[in-house]
C-alpha cells in the first residue's frame, strides 16, 4: 500500500468545519451522523446540521460543515469494508 494513502489527518474549526484527509468512502449521512471509512479505521462523526460540503474520494478529502459533537473511531479496518459504502453501492 502505498504511503501517501495510509496518512489520515482530521482538522476541526470551532466546531463548525470539519476536513478529513484518507478518506476512503462514505457510508451513510445525515444530518445527525456520517459515517465514512479511512484507510485504517471507521470514524462516526455525530452533531446537528450536518452537511457534506465536499467530497473527492479519488483525493481522499472530505469537508463537513455543521455543528460536530463527537467523533468516535470504532476500530474496525476499514479496507475489509472497501466496496460496501453507500457512494460504492449508488455507482454499481
Amino acid at each position: 500500500m502505498d504511503e501517501k494513502h495510509m496518512l489520515h489527518n482530521v482538522i476541526l474549526e470551532n466546531k463548525a468545519k470539519l476536513s478529513i484527509s484518507g478518506v476512503c468512502d462514505v457510508d451513510t449521512f445525515d444530518e445527525s451522523q456520517i459515517i465514512l471509512y479511512t484507510e485504517t479505521d471507521t470514524l462516526e462523526v455525530s452533531g446537528e446540521n450536518l452537511h457534506i460540503q465536499k467530497l473527492n474520494v479519488a483525493d481522499g478529502e472530505l469537508i463537513i460543515e455543521g455543528e460536530v459533537d463527537a467523533l468516535i473511531y470504532t476500530g474496525t479496518d476499514a479496507r475489509s469494508k472497501k466496496g460496501k459504502g453507500f457512494f460504492k453501492r449508488m455507482l454499481k
